[in-house]
């Protein structure tokens, strides 16, 4: 970066970094733009929230998924036996467990 684009300080940076991140999500808003058929519509597969559509910008997070989120995070880590287990079970790409991926 050349010095006449170094943000000059930490608050030109924080700015600098919102307004990419504002420029990055209306690029991602205009690529995944909201269904026009209504919320019934887009939740009618799963019955519930997607995050993308939260993220997104195109709701506002639901108790659901709030609720959801905190459980994701109270899950306490699996033991490296565990996750060792898992990928020895799991067959890949392949589907043979005896050529675990």
């Amino acid at each position: 970066m050349t010095a006449s684009r170094t943000p000059a300080g930490d608050n030109d940076f924080i700015r600098w970094v919102e307004e990419k991140s504002e420029v990055v999500m209306a690029d991602l808003g205009d690529k995944f733009p909201p269904p026009t058929t209504g919320v019934d519509a887009l939740h009618a597969e799963t019955s519930s929230q997607r995050i993308e559509e939260v993220l997104l910008g195109h709701e506002l997070p639901g108790e659901a998924l709030l609720e959801e989120l905190v459980a994701l995070e109270n899950i306490p880590p699996l033991s490296d036996e565990e996750l060792a287990r898992q990928a020895l079970q799991d067959g890949g790409g392949d589907a043979d467990p005896s050529t675990p991926e």
